[in-house]
């Protein structure tokens, strides 16, 4: 019975990988030249019915592996995992995936286990956002997910908006001349009004309006968002479109981030703001009363001291609400936070609403052994008039360790003893400790054990994950 004709130069090449021969001594065993042999693993040639008979012979190969059941599936596989929006929409031709499934056999293979196990974990999380009362589970990022995201692989630091509102104030003797000279530039006026909100823009009359409730500091930001917005709109829809997202409410939303960033920039603008805060070890005070800026502005400022060749101390900065819910983070430390529920309770940040004004300071240790200080402080914010709602915020600021000596408020605490170093969490859902007694509910993916007859710092005991091989 003739043999059907079939190009299989990566199963070839696996069975002489796998008895450890070279081309030359594989082509001897076939009874092949060595030319010939070259030209079949690459599948410029079909396996010939000798090659087939010598494989059986030499090597005990079934040669119905070569009838093509497997490589059908592997590509039918491999069509169905290539349609997931995961991989965007580049058309792959049929052409190229025949070649991936014929040359590159364990690449494609690990591509489809790998793309089996984030189905498996979506579905996971899938269930775990109904549990968690979440109104829909996508594929894809929330903008304002995708947009966080874009700000967390940067370090937080931009480096051409961070370079254009350092050179704002070039020519400038300071700040506010930098401000007018824009405004009058641009052909726009201000005004004060008593805004319930905090800056409104007229396009058509080009007026800036501005609260006049808010804090001399906020209102300078919010003229500098809007300068950036209208003269440096060009500058802002570049790096927008560098960063290719995926959906206009996402661009719109990093749009705002952008002109953000160059507002907090020009008014700390970078080597300056650098050298300061290396003369006060960061003392966000002294820094406050010398940039003319808030407390959480100083601390949001600190967390983007990232630019390549004169980077600064890499903290983290969070913002939460009273519920504990995170409005703002942003790291360049391995301290990274839950996108599900609070913060961890043992962290300062919640203690800085008993205590208006002050600096709480911790030394804390996570799960990972890492060690962090860290300062909290509240940062409420007055509506300016009796009526108006007052919007409670805290605020932290941390490093590791390592950095604590360049930080003031490092002064006078006992570094090097491990017992003063609380042990905190990211989040209870995610934190492997299993005696805290502030735990709120057990850890995901981790089996309880639940004895009526005793009763421990916690109703359940938490059994530790094994350990698994990668």
């Amino acid at each position: 019975m003739a043999v059907q004709k079939h190009y299989a130069g990566a199963k070839l090449r696996e069975i002489r990988v796998r008895a450890n021969l070279t081309q030359r001594a594989f082509s001897e065993r076939l009874g092949v030249s060595l030319p010939y042999l070259n030209q079949m693993e690459n599948d410029n040639r079909p396996v010939s019915a000798t090659v087939i008979l010598a494989l059986a012979r030499e090597f005990e190969f079934d040669v119905n592996q070569l009838q093509g059941s497997d490589e059908a599936r592997h590509l039918s596989d491999l069509k169905e995992a290539l349609k997931d929006p995961v991989f965007g929409d580049a058309p792959i031709s049929a052409a190229e995936l025949k070649l991936a499934v014929a040359n590159a056999p364990n690449l494609m293979r690990s591509l489809i286990h790998l793309h089996g196990t984030y189905r498996q974990t979506h579905d996971r999380l899938a269930a775990l956002d109904q549990a968690l009362g979440l109104e829909e589970t996508r594929l894809s990022l929330s903008p304002w997910e995708e947009v966080r995201d874009f700000f967390h692989y940067r370090d937080n630091y931009i480096d051409a908006i961070d370079h254009a509102a350092e050179e704002f104030t070039t020519d400038a003797p300071d700040l506010m001349s930098a401000i007018d000279a824009a405004l009058q530039q641009h052909g726009i006026s201000t005004a004060l009004e008593d805004l319930d909100g905090l800056r409104a823009y007229d396009t058509d009359r080009r007026t800036l309006t501005l609260s006049s409730r808010s804090h001399p500091a906020t209102r300078r930001f919010q003229t500098l968002l809007q300068i950036a917005l209208v003269a440096h709109h060009d500058l802002l829809e570049a790096t927008l479109d560098l960063a290719r997202f995926r959906t206009p409410e996402a661009r719109d939303i990093a749009r705002i981030g952008l002109a953000n960033y160059f507002a907090g920039a020009a008014m700390m603008p970078y080597r300056a703001f650098l050298q300061a805060a290396r003369e006060t070890r960061h003392d966000l005070e002294r820094l406050a009363d010398r940039f003319e800026a808030s407390i959480e502005q100083i601390a949001h400022r600190l967390s983007t001291l990232q630019r390549p060749g004169a980077k600064g101390v890499p903290f983290f900065f969070v913002r939460v609400d009273q519920a504990g819910t995170i409005t703002k983070r942003h790291s360049a430390t391995q301290l990274h936070f839950a996108r599900f529920g609070g913060a961890c309770p043992l962290w300062n940040v919640h203690r800085a609403f008993e205590t208006p004004g002050r600096f709480l300071r911790q030394l804390a240790e996570t799960p990972d052994g890492t060690r962090y200080l860290s300062i909290a402080r509240d940062v409420s914010k007055s509506g300016g008039a009796f009526t108006a709602p007052i919007r409670r915020y805290a605020i932290a600021l941390g490093c590791e360790l390592r950095h604590a000596p360049d930080v003031v408020y490092s002064d006078g605490l006992d570094l090097g003893n491990s017992a003063a170093f609380e042990p905190i969490g990211i989040s209870c859902r995610i934190c492997e400790r299993t005696q805290c007694h502030q735990r709120a509910v057990p850890p995901l993916e981790h089996k309880l054990d639940v004895d009526p007859n005793q009763r421990g710092v916690l109703p359940y005991r938490i059994a530790l994950p094994r350990q698994t091989r990668l």
